[in-house]
Order: structure tokens, then C-alpha cells, then sequence
């Protein structure tokens, strides 16, 4: 089981739930919560990654706050301070290279799909591998700039999604192949946002699901080592 940690957020302290393989180390991967906020279930995928090896830190970009209803779930993520939290993600970064073999990969849901796209472009020098699953950047700041984007991407976006459909998820692919970042993309046939989240019944994909962690789990072997 994990452990809430503080860590360096350029000049103040960021907070996050860390998990650790019983190797004590291996690859990083930093992973960003949905607009929930740090819930179980994010938690609960930093415990998977640590089992299969994988030393996995969650930055808590509402500091304290988390919520189960949508609009309070809207209303903290256009509130939440865009710059502050790449100072938190940029940090928890950093963190996870010390306390791991160097290599990180940034893995995002929802936001937190958007944000860990930002984050690669972001911290280039760092992150060499990133996997949003239905990822959008709805805060009009924090476009990134795709030619700064080392990291090769997979991403995973559902056929039904009413908040980043197929179209836009191909129009991403094209603006991150233009700008020369390798990219693979998977769309899962017949699968609602949300389809990786198993606390949530409503949405949740099963095969979808274990076939979408299993490209994770080779992409992150892969390109982390």
C-alpha cells in the first residue's frame, strides 16, 4: 500500500499519494487524477503500478479537496490554478525520477489526460513516455507546445465519448505528428468516457479496460525500461 508524501514543488511543497514497488525502485510514472480529485481510484492505480513494478506518484492538484458530483467536480477543475499545478506535476515529476531508475512516464484521465500531455511538453527533458486516456485541456491557457513534446504518446479515447470524440482525438494525433512526436492512438469500439474507471459502473468497460492496461503496462516497459 501507498503513502501520502510531501515533496519540492518549485519553492513550496506539493502533496501526493506515492506507492513503491517491493523492489523498492524501478520506472516512474507520475499519474494525474480525473476531476474528482485524489479518490480511491486513482489511488488505488498507483497501488497496480507499484505491484507490477512501477514506483507511481499522484499529485494532489486540489490539495484536500476532492468531490462525487459532477458540477462540484466542474466547478474545481475551472478553478483550479492552471500554473500552480504544473508547479505540483512538474515537481512530482522530478520526485518520482529521484526515487526511481531516472526514466518516467506520465499516465492521465479525463483532465487529468489533457494534463498529462501538457506536462510532457512541459518537462521534455524529463518524461520520456505519456498515455492519456480520454484526455481534454479545457482551460485556454494551457495549450501546449508540441514541439517541445520528447515523450512517445499512446493514447486511449472511447468511440462514444461527448467530451473528446474520435474527430478530435484524430485531429490530435495529426497536430502532435505534425509537430513529430511518435504517437499511437487507440479508440475502443462501443465505450463511454470514463470506460477505465472501475469505480464507476454507469461507464466502466471491462475488456476495454484490461486491454487499455495492458498497452500501458508495454508502452511504459518499453520506453522506461
Amino acid at each position: 500500500m501507498g503513502e501520502i508524501i510531501e515533496f519540492p514543488s518549485n519553492g513550496t511543497n506539493g502533496q501526493g499519494y506515492l506507492a513503491t514497488p517491493a523492489g523498492g525502485s524501478g520506472p516512474g510514472v507520475v499519474v494525474i487524477q480525473e476531476w474528482w480529485g485524489l479518490v480511491d481510484h486513482i489511488k488505488e492505480l498507483c497501488d497496480r503500478f507499484a505491484a507490477e513494478g512501477f514506483v507511481a506518484l499522484a499529485p494532489d492538484l486540489y490539495h484536500g479537496e476532492s468531490t462525487t458530483e459532477p458540477d462540484e467536480a466542474g466547478k474545481l477543475m475551472m478553478t483550479m490554478n492552471i500554473e500552480r499545478a504544473a508547479k505540483d506535476m512538474g515537481g512530482a515529476v522530478d520526485e518520482v525520477a529521484r526515487r526511481s531508475n531516472g526514466n518516467v512516464g506520465v499516465i492521465g484521465f479525463c483532465m487529468g489526460g489533457g494534463l498529462a500531455l501538457m506536462l510532457g511538453a512541459q518537462k521534455g527533458d524529463a518524461v520520456k513516455a505519456v498515455a492519456p486516456f480520454y484526455g481534454l485541456i479545457p482551460w485556454p491557457g494551457a495549450q501546449p507546445d508540441w514541439s517541445q513534446m520528447k515523450a512517445a504518446v499512446q493514447g486511449h479515447y472511447a468511440e462514444k465519448d461527448e467530451y473528446f470524440n474520435p474527430e478530435a482525438a484524430r485531429g490530435l494525433e495529426q497536430a502532435l505528428r505534425d509537430a513529430g512526436v511518435e504517437v499511437e492512438l487507440f479508440i475502443y469500439p462501443d465505450t463511454d468516457h470514463a470506460f477505465f474507471n472501475d469505480t464507476r459502473p454507469e461507464v466502466f468497460a471491462p475488456e476495454a479496460a484490461a486491454q487499455a492496461w495492458a498497452r500501458v503496462l508495454d508502452f511504459f516497459r518499453s520506453r522506461l525500461g
